[in-house]
């Protein structure tokens, strides 16, 4: 077999697209002949396919081509209340839309989990597929696939995939830090969600950037695994400190579980430490005392995720949407020092 052969068996999509400088998602609407794609994008197309030889899957080509008015889902990780809600919210914005949605979830996020979900939802024809990923390890595992199909990932922090719409969770911890520090507080400590997070990973970047650009001395974070347990215990530990007066956590869940284990420790909420929370779960406002916390929302997410989809299918590289931004809601849990 000659090297030229060699090269062109092993093209994919993606250097087609590479070489092209336009996203997989075109290249594949050319190689179908669908409509909106500019002239001279085309030509760039075909010019790369010529010069690299590529032969496209036919599978993957026949996928592209069927409208079944069905979007593909996987979400990775524990059904966790953000991962969970943002499912809802896009099933909601997708069945306003006329849409079906067709889910594949599981716990683990290895590289062989990822590629059986994605080639199950391509043997059901969906459009396109949407990835809620707990960790980045699955976003590289399906950026390697050639789905034939457009990818859009829900992600936080540096996009990592062409098409992506994201939450701005380093954002968020910085407003929640900015607002212990506007009461007054210069000992906040972080408790955050497990290192190998996404969300988690912002979140703890946001509260050391907050920190730092305030003067102030961020200390290691305690990672926690999202729960109210893994909370409570850190609470009972950190009653039996005095050293700090404030505590921005991860997630509400854990929140709950940090009031509990420092009442436990005779530490009074907010009298002695106020607290922060992120989420803005429908519980939050009831805890005791009423939980201050970012709020997400997950149903304007979904919204936002629909809508770039559209964009996608109706033959447009939409430009990058801006990240949804957490809202601050104060409530008792947080008072100046």
């Amino acid at each position: 077999m000659s090297t030229d052969e060699q090269k062109a068996r092993a093209a994919t999509i993606f250097d087609v697209a590479r070489l092209a400088g336009v996203s997989h998602q075109t290249v594949s609407r050319v190689l179908n002949d669908l409509p909106n794609v500019r002239p001279s994008t085309k030509q760039r197309v075909e010019n790369a396919i010529r010069q690299l030889r590529y032969r496209p899957s036919t599978a993957a080509r026949a996928l592209v081509t069927r409208r079944s008015r069905t979007i593909g889902l996987i979400m990775t990780g524990a059904p966790d209340f953000g991962p969970s809600s943002t499912v809802l919210g896009f099933n909601e914005a997708a069945r306003a839309e006329r849409y079906a949605v067709s889910m594949a979830s599981m716990l683990e996020s290895d590289p062989e989990s990822v590629t059986a979900a994605a080639e199950l939802l391509l043997r059901q024809n969906v459009e396109a597929i949407v990835l809620v990923a707990a960790h980045r390890t699955a976003l590289e595992a399906i950026n390697h696939l050639e789905l034939g199909v457009p990818l859009l990932a829900v992600e936080a922090g540096v996009p990592r995939a062409a098409h992506t719409v994201s939450i701005d969770h380093y954002g968020g911890a910085r407003a929640a830090v900015d607002h212990l520090v506007g009461l007054g507080h210069r000992a906040v400590l972080h408790i955050a969600g497990p290192a190998h997070s996404i969300d988690a990973t912002e979140r703890v970047r946001g509260w050391r950037d907050a920190l730092s650009q305030h003067g102030l001395v961020a200390r290691e974070p305690l990672f926690g695994d999202w729960s109210p347990a893994s909370g409570y215990r850190f609470g009972l530990e950190l009653g039996r400190s005095r050293d700090f007066t404030a505590v921005f956590v991860g997630n509400d869940q854990m929140a709950l579980g940090v009031i509990h284990g420092l009442t436990a420790g005779g530490v009074r909420v907010p009298d002695d430490v106020s607290i922060v929370g992120f989420d803005d779960i429908p519980e939050a406002a009831h805890f005791a005392p009423p939980l201050t916390t970012m709020r997400q929302d997950f149903a304007g997410l979904g919204r936002e995720i629909m809508a770039s989809l559209l964009a996608i299918l109706g033959g447009d590289d939409p430009a990058p949407r801006p990240p949804v931004v957490p809202q601050l809601v104060v409530r008792e849990s947080t008072r100046p020092v």
